[in-house]
């Protein structure tokens, strides 16, 4: 018996073997501070909790393919707040941006055609690209040049004419990158110019920290070739109810998706139900979490540059930052922290940068940092991370 070759160019996520090893040293009895979480630690709301309690029907059937009316209506009224205006049959509720992104690509791609990714990208992406036949050009840059990619000449030589997408998580996971207002504009010039699709991410819309939070979704031009992919799991500490959603104009789009909605049945109603509270709760919800996150970002990233030989871009939006370290293979000094160094009884994991590349050998001296953690334990991983540089054999000293 064989399985496919698509399923056979997945790669396994490269994370498991390093969260392996963490579990080996608490068993050592070494406390892990996790730095490599993708999720806010954010409590998720009472709301959600109240409504999925008070939902009591006589029997929890299944939902619409497309999600439930109220689910719909709820996204349609938050999409509303920020500008945007979704008619319903625009709306189809999924499993998360996971779900979402894979919808998008079966949409769209055909045995060796190409999408466009900034890298490093979330790593994710290869898989969902990669299963659905479709190869990634990726978009190369680097923590130096802030991992901007927002210009035609970058842009433009990657396009063949396999190209059918270009693919962008604003703002960024993992590098917390927010495009401005002009470079949004670029690239749907560029799409609009070529024919091309424009998918889009945005799950981490909510946390931009410099400026305004700006979508591709108030670009009217894009209306028949931009798709947004957005999700309760960020914005909401929700990540375990599996809510998201594609938003498109694009009928056409919209009616191939349906399909794959109606393959996969339904959303579970329960989440439904009590997600769509959250959507229409008041926006000032997110002022304090935005303002916590923003407090992390400040202190990671004052530490990190503290730290000779780090180079370190910074984050204008999400729950992450990019850093070069001093040290020729991150995945090594990952395994080296977990194996045989603490400082008084603690390490620390990061995400070394070759688990976020397509591209063979880049990201090998880069870390993705998360700044989930509480503000004393953030610094107290910093410590530890300035600590272990200058103990590690294979630091590059100069």
């Amino acid at each position: 018996m064989k399985l496919s070759k698509a399923i056979q160019n997945c790669t396994d996520d490269p994370m498991l073997s390093y969260r392996a090893l963490a579990r080996q040293a608490q068993e050592r009895g070494i406390e892990v501070i996790g730095l490599d979480n993708s999720q806010p630690d954010s409590s998720t709301s009472d709301v959600f909790f109240a409504a999925a309690g008070a939902y009591v029907p006589e029997k929890l059937d299944y939902a619409p393919a497309k999600g439930l009316s109220i689910m719909a209506e709820a996204l349609q009224n938050f999409y509303r707040r920020r500008g945007m205006n979704y008619a319903l049959e625009d709306i189809l509720v999924t499993a998360g941006a996971s779900e979402a992104l894979m919808f998008a690509m079966q949409c769209i791609l055909d045995p060796d055609s190409e999408v466009i990714v900034p890298e490093p990208f979330y790593l994710s992406l290869r898989t969902v690209i990669t299963v659905c036949g479709g190869q990634i050009r990726p978009l190369f840059t680097t923590p130096e040049e802030d991992y901007n990619y927002a210009t035609r000449e970058k842009i433009e030589a990657l396009i063949t004419p396999e190209t059918r997408a270009i693919l962008l998580c604003n703002p960024c996971n993992p590098t917390g990158k927010v495009l401005t207002r002009p470079e949004m504009q670029l690239i749907a010039n560029i799409v609009k110019e070529r024919g091309l699709w424009l998918i889009v991410d945005e799950t981490y819309r909510e946390f931009v920290y410099d400026g305004e939070a700006d979508s591709f979704g108030q670009l009217p031009s894009l209306e028949q070739q931009l798709v947004l992919v957005d999700s309760a799991s960020n914005s909401f500490s929700l990540g375990g109810a599996r809510v998201g959603a594609l938003i498109t104009k694009n009928r056409e789009f919209m009616r191939a998706s349906a399909k794959l909605a109606q393959a996969r049945r339904s959303v579970a109603t329960l989440n439904q139900v009590a997600a769509a509270e959250l959507y229409l709760m008041d926006d000032s919800a997110f002022s304090a979490r935005r303002a916590d996150y923003a407090r992390r970002r400040d202190l990671c990233l004052e530490a990190m540059r503290a730290i000779p030989g780090v180079v370190c871009a910074e984050p204008s939006g999400a729950l992450f930052l990019m850093a070069r370290l001093p040290v020729d293979d991150t995945g090594r000094f990952q395994k080296w922290l977990l194996e045989e160094f603490d400082l008084d009884g603690q390490t620390i994991l990061m995400a070394p940068g070759s688990c976020f590349y397509s591209t063979y050998g880049c990201g090998r001296s880069e870390v993705r940092i998360s700044y989930v953690v509480e503000e004393q334990t953030l610094l107290r991983a910093m410590e530890i991370l300035a600590e272990a540089l200058r103990r590690y054999p294979g630091a590059l000293r100069g």
